[in-house]
């Protein structure tokens, strides 16, 4: 089915995206920004998206466009995207074969580009996290989050909130994640699948 597989492995957490369409989906309601970066910016919406197939933009568009019928009122600056798809034009542009199992980052000030091994998400290099783990980017968030005195509820004695905290106290974009799941549901197209909580019940060293 669409959604997340989870196994556990040798106490390890992996997550298996079973039918990436659905992230797009998601996208559209909530933003690319994600909750954390919600306390800070307004919703990030695509304009537009390739299809890297001459086959798919038709059952893509009708799954990012005409499955959202019953979507009921968003918070302010939310809204239903509808970005414009096309495909390739041309096939030789299309790699068949079985795609390699590494991702590729980097942004600007960084020294260098970063690659991961998909598998692990880890460096390849190093075999350390990657800079883009969750952790790394909630060291950021906390840092910004610090400077600009935005509060955000905790139950740790020190008033530092744990990740999933955070994320949780994005009110407007779990308003708009709610009537999403709502949506999901009222038009049978099922139950999104949760991460496990536990990877998001970390607080950052001190």
């Amino acid at each position: 089915e669409d959604g997340t597989v989870l196994s556990l492995l040798h106490s390890f957490l992996f997550l298996i995206a079973v039918n990436d369409k659905w992230l797009p989906l998601k996208w559209n309601i909530l933003g690319l920004q994600g909750a954390l970066l919600s306390h800070f910016v307004e919703p990030v919406y695509l304009h537009s998206i390739t299809v890297g197939s001459l086959r798919h933009t038709g059952h893509l568009g009708r799954v990012l466009n005409q499955r959202q019928e019953r979507l009921g009122p968003l918070p302010t600056t939310y809204r239903r995207s509808q970005p414009l798809l096309s495909g390739l034009s041309n096939a030789e542009y299309q790699h068949q074969g079985k795609a390699m199992c590494v991702s590729v980052n980097w942004t600007l000030g960084d020294p260098q580009v970063e690659v991961i091994n998909t598998v692990t998400g880890r460096r390849r290099d190093s075999g350390t996290p990657s800079r883009l783990c969750k952790h790394a980017l909630f060291t950021r968030w906390n840092r910004l989050y610090r400077k600009l005195g935005v509060h955000v509820s905790s139950s740790a004695t020190d008033c530092q909130p744990m990740y999933s905290e955070a994320k949780m106290a994005a009110r407007p974009y779990q308003t708009a994640k709610q009537q999403w799941f709502k949506s999901l549901q009222e038009t049978g197209l099922g139950t999104w699948v949760k991460k496990p909580p536990e990877q998001e019940q970390f607080l950052l060293s001190v």
